[in-house]
């Protein structure tokens, strides 16, 4: 797989921080998923099937309440409408979806209709057998129309509208073309999950997103090639009035085509443990980036990524904002031990140092042009504590604080230079003036400034010393600084 550019990932991170700005409405059917796990010792006497003893079990959202889910974690509101049974599998789906941040559940009960259970029992990480209880039903013409007004209230304060299709009812014959055209009217782009081999009822969408089974299906033609792929998608485009299609194909990655254009994104996962709910990911990530005013392609290159993650994981998984944020960078670093993190993965790290025993340090800056100064001043912050933490400016942040013509370098590329250094064992990113925050999470022991601030200055110095901390004032060296080295090389 071919690297992107540093400047590439950088920018794509700083298109994923808008995604916090999003609303999202997505209209589906929403289903519970069960996962069963256990282990696997003996084979059945009474037939040759394994045994699985069960450890386990978890419950959450799946089908359009898993696109949900995946808005949501990506930072973005998301106005979820959809319909459950009166039953205990629909009062526990309504709850966990309730307990979500930042999912705004709508879910109308339908009396008499049996809340979709999917079920998967998994030994190890191999899914065994998945059992579903389910069973058709019609959706009275009184509560279309009443999803459908509801949908329409809530366009007005959307950025994107998600029609995740699982062919259980919530999308009536018409509802889909009725709900698309509602988005057009009021300038929301629409994506959607199909289902069946009509895609006709989608006329009208921004993107459709078909697996390369789901394309051969519906045009009749084949989708064993890139070649092959671009026509099956463009025969779509042409004959149900569909503006692109991003078709997913699996260990081939994803194609994004147009009438015009075409884009081909090579897989991005390393390891697959599931791929149930993957489809869910890209859908909710280029809906989300849609919403944020993220172009298509941008958008559909944050879900190539965010797929990668979850098909990673076990279950029906979704991938956090940082997860992606870490995942481009790292695709920057190209290093046998990742040194660039998100805070979470900060923290576990700090965590298992000190359950070693270590001291923690911390320093922080813009980093913008390494020179000898920055260098001297990591050699005394390492030898003041066993592993350094490195806070970095993100390009936005270095911008405010020196100036439209700063950053010279990406974040990407500054966090490469930086964790080519010996004396650094972690760079976590933060997107505030200060990095205040990232101090009062990580609790450094040992906190270190240049000599150029007073002890009373140094931000984050006197939380650091309230719980025993210490804070270090470093040595620099004479003339040597970024501004300093920029004036020289404009003279």
């Amino acid at each position: 797989m071919t690297a992107s550019p540093l400047n590439d990932a950088s920018a794509l991170a700083q298109a994923l921080e808008r995604l916090s700005a999003a609303r999202v409405v997505v209209v589906g059917d929403a289903m519970l998923d069960r996962f069963i796990y256990g282990e696997v010792e003996r084979i059945s006497p009474e037939a040759p099937i394994p045994v699985l003893r069960e450890t386990r079990e978890t419950a959450m959202a799946g089908g359009a309440g898993n696109v949900a889910r995946n808005v949501a974690s990506l930072g973005a509101v998301v106005d979820f409408v959809s319909l459950i049974g009166d039953d205990a599998a629909g009062r526990e789906l309504s709850s966990m979806l309730a307990a979500e941040a930042g999912i705004k559940p709508i879910l109308e009960v339908l009396g008499g209709h049996f809340t979709t259970v999917k079920t998967r029992y998994i030994a190890g990480h191999q899914q065994m057998l998945r059992a579903d209880r389910e069973r058709p039903f019609g959706v009275p013409q009184a509560l279309q129309t009443q999803i459908a007004q509801g949908v329409h209230g809530l366009l007005g304060k959307a950025g994107a509208l998600v029609l995740s299709d699982y062919g259980k009812g919530v999308l009536a014959p018409n509802g889909a073309a009725e709900l698309i055209a509602a988005a057009r009217k009021a300038g929301v782009p629409v994506v959607v999950d199909p289902k069946g081999t009509d895609f006709t009822r989608y006329g009208g969408a921004t993107v459709v997103t078909p697996n390369r089974k789901e394309l051969q299906a519906a045009t009749g033609m084949a989708t064993d090639s890139d070649d092959a792929i671009i026509a099956a998608a463009r025969k779509l485009i042409g004959d149900c009035g569909i503006d692109y299609v991003l078709a997913t194909r699996s260990a081939d990655g994803m194609s994004l085509i147009g009438a015009a254009d075409v884009h081909h994104l090579p897989a991005e996962a390393r390891e697959v443990f599931d791929v149930s709910g993957a489809g869910d990911t890209v859908v909710a990530t280029v809906a989300a980036a849609l919403a944020a005013g993220v172009s298509l392609l941008d958008a559909a290159r944050l879900a190539n990524v965010a797929a990668g993650i979850v098909v990673g994981k076990v279950g029906t998984a979704v991938a956090r904002r940082a997860e992606i944020a870490d995942a481009l960078h790292a695709g920057d670093l190209m290093r046998g031990e990742r040194k660039l993190a998100g805070l979470d993965a900060a923290l576990d790290h700090v965590a298992r140092w000190r359950r070693q025993g270590l001291r923690v340090g911390f320093t922080n800056g813009c980093f913008d042009l390494l020179h000898p100064g920055h260098v001297h001043l990591l050699e005394q912050a390492r030898a003041a504590c066993d592993r350094l933490v490195i806070g970095l400016n993100s390009d936005a942040s270095v911008k405010r604080l020196k100036g439209e013509t700063r950053p010279i370098q990406s974040e990407a590329a500054r966090a490469v230079m930086l964790g080519s250094l010996a004396t650094v064992d972690l760079v976590v990113l933060f997107a505030d003036d200060t990095p205040i925050s990232l101090i009062e999470a990580l609790k450094p022991d040992v906190l270190v400034k240049g000599a150029d601030y007073a002890l009373k200055d140094v931000v984050g110095g006197a939380f650091v010393q309230s719980y025993g901390g210490k804070v270090v004032l470093a040595e620099l060296v004479p003339g040597q600084s970024t501004t300093a080295t920029i004036s020289r090389m404009a003279r």
